[in-house]
């Protein structure tokens, strides 16, 4: 390594390097949530920066999100997320942006920057996929999305690529413009799934056996009522789903209990009025993959995954990234000095 220099690594150098398939960052995520679960890992509690107050969206805010991997490829950095709800219709530009560095474990020089809004969108989607393998159904064939923007349609195209048995998408969103465009683009694949574009949220959550919630809503709508017996939920907006259904889900997994239970979101609530609690809750995820803790046990139960999303699964997908790029030869090197 120099420490006078770094590399940089915008959007088209991370799409190239990210190649035809996504197994780059799932075998990432799969990594740092092992690690998670061996307490390898360093993760402070990321904060948040707002400045509007009560007119502040929820989906309106800066985070910053460090972490520390250890096992045998130790790697350190932050993402830095910037998200703005009204982005795409104020200033037509994608909702979310972000920059990861990475700092060397040795000497702590920073060694890269990295475009991180197409890193998040893959990692976020990589976790969905890594959480459906062990709490999914077996061999399920309805996907559910509410939500047909870039973290939906990113969620949907990995679960399709890692899982063939997929024979029917119902896509559901406020803008049904966006999801009749994102449905025809599906229809013209060369592996073509059913497409329907529901008529409600509710009749797309009725027929998911995997669901998945990509929405910036700041208010729950989601109740236990409409998902069906075997259904597992990945609640990746986090505010979409009403406190009832993390009382009545068979299994309520995290990916991090300290993560999740802050911000006053829906498990900060119910903790706060001693409805819900670290003993209440099943796993986190890293257990769950790790072979800590059981997965889905029987067909009938209905799972709920509740993933806040966690530096240490970035800086996974960055190292990973970054690897690919010094092998290739790939992006700018800049001048640190």
């Amino acid at each position: 390594m120099s420490e006078q220099r770094l590399l940089y690594l915008g959007r088209a150098d991370v799409s190239r390097l990210s190649g035809a398939s996504t197994r780059l960052y799932v075998d990432a995520v799969e990594r740092a949530l092992r690690l998670h679960a061996e307490r390898k890992f360093v993760q402070p509690l990321k904060p948040y920066l707002r400045w509007r107050g009560e007119q502040n969206h929820v989906a309106d805010r800066i985070i910053a999100m460090p972490a520390y991997l250890g096992g045998d490829r130790p790697a350190a950095g932050i993402k830095w997320i910037g998200s703005k709800h009204d982005n795409p219709a104020a200033r037509g530009v994608e909702r979310a942006s972000a920059l990861v560095v990475l700092n060397d474990t040795d000497s702590h020089y920073p060694i890269a920057i990295l475009e991180g809004a197409l890193i998040s969108s893959y990692r976020t989607a990589a976790v969905t996929t890594v959480a459906a393998r062990h709490l999914a159904r077996q061999g399920f064939e309805d996907l559910a999305c509410l939500g047909c923007g870039p973290i939906g349609r990113t969620q949907v195209d990995m679960v399709l690529e890692h899982f063939p048995a997929v024979r029917r998408v119902h896509l559901f969103d406020v803008n049904r413009a966006a999801a009749g465009r994102y449905a025809d683009e599906l229809a013209s694949r060369p592996r073509r799934p059913e497409v329907v574009v529901a008529e409600s949220a509710e009749a797309a959550v009725r027929a998911g056996e995997l669901v998945i919630t990509a929405t910036v809503v700041d208010k729950p709508y989601l109740p236990h009522a409409w998902l069906r017996k075997g259904a597992f939920l990945s609640n990746v907006s986090i505010m979409d789903v009403h406190k009832e259904v993390f009382l009545e889900a068979d299994k309520v997994v995290v990916d991090d209990w300290d993560q999740c239970n802050r911000e006053k979101k829906v498990i900060h609530q119910l903790v706060e009025e001693g409805r819900f609690s670290r003993e209440r809750l099943h796993a986190e995820l890293g257990e769950v993959v790790a072979g800590a803790r059981p997965g889905r046990e029987d067909d009938r139960e209905i799972i709920l995954l509740n993933p806040m999303g966690m530096a240490v699964e970035d800086i996974a997908c960055a190292q990973a990234v970054y690897q690919a790029a010094v092998d290739a030869g790939a992006g700018t090197w800049l001048p640190l000095c």
